[in-house]
C-alpha cells in the first residue's frame, strides 16, 4: 500500500476570504518526482487547469515551470485576492498510485471547521468538484453531519451553492467544476455546454471552466 500525503501546510492568512477545498495533489508531489510543466505549489500539476484557468482570468502571465519566482507569482496572486487553499485531505493509502478519489482509503481529514474557526475572514468555501464519493464535498458533507450542521441549498444551477451556519458566521459553499481533466466527459453532458458547442464548434472545456471561474473568482 502507498502512504499519499499532502506535501502542503493550508494556505491561510488572516485576510483570507475564500478557499480552495480539494482532495490531495498527485502522489508525484510526495516524492518530488515532477513532470515537465508541473510547479511544487498547490494545484500545481500539468494536468490540472485551475491556474490555466485563472492565467487567463486574470492576465497572470505565469510560466508552468518549476521555479521559486514562479510559486511566489502564485503566492502574490492568492494573497492579492484573499484566497487560501486548504484541502480536505491529509492523507490515505493507495493500492495504486493514482491520483483519483475513488481509490483513496484509510483516509484522515484535515479540520477544515477547525481553520474556519480560527480564519475570522472566511466566507466562502470552494469545492474543487461536485459531489460524488471521496470528492472534497463528499467529506466535508460527513464532517458537518457529525456537527449536526445542516446544510441549505441556495442555487440549484452550475456551479451549486450552499451555506450553513457556524460560530455566528454564515458560510457559503460552491461546487465548482472540477479543473482535473476527468472532469471533461461531465462537462461534454452539459446542455450549456452542448449549446455553446453547437454555436461555436471551436469552444472547449476549458472555455466552459474558465466562463465558470471568472464568475466565481473575478
Amino acid at each position: 500500500m502507498f502512504k499519499h500525503f499532502h506535501p502542503y501546510e493550508p494556505f491561510l492568512n488572516h485576510s483570507t476570504e475564500k478557499i480552495i477545498v480539494g482532495t490531495l495533489p498527485p502522489p508525484r508531489f510526495c516524492t518530488n518526482e515532477f513532470k515537465e510543466k508541473d510547479v511544487n505549489f498547490c494545484y500545481g500539476s500539468k494536468d490540472n487547469l485551475l491556474w490555466q484557468a485563472w492565467n487567463k482570468i486574470f492576465n497572470l502571465n505565469l510560466a508552468f515551470e518549476n521555479t521559486k519566482e514562479e510559486i511566489n507569482k502564485r503566492k502574490k496572486f492568492l494573497l492579492k485576492h484573499k484566497i487560501g487553499i486548504c484541502d480536505i485531505v491529509e492523507s490515505c493509502k493507495r493500492e495504486k498510485i493514482d491520483a483519483s478519489d475513488i481509490g483513496m482509503s484509510e483516509i484522515i481529514l484535515r479540520d477544515i471547521l477547525g481553520y474556519v474557526k480560527e480564519h475570522k475572514n472566511i466566507q466562502t468555501l470552494i469545492f474543487t468538484g461536485g459531489l460524488c464519493k471521496n470528492s472534497p464535498e463528499y467529506f466535508f458533507r460527513q464532517v458537518l453531519k457529525k456537527q449536526n450542521i445542516s446544510l441549505e441549498i441556495i442555487s440549484e444551477k452550475l456551479p451549486k451553492k450552499h451555506q450553513f451556519k457556524y460560530e455566528n458566521r454564515i458560510i457559503k459553499t460552491i461546487s465548482l467544476t472540477s479543473p482535473s481533466n476527468a472532469a471533461n466527459r461531465s462537462i461534454g453532458a452539459n446542455a450549456y455546454y452542448k449549446k455553446m458547442k453547437k454555436e461555436n464548434p471551436s469552444y472547449t472545456t476549458f472555455d466552459f471552466r474558465v466562463e465558470q471561474y471568472e464568475k466565481v473568482f473575478k
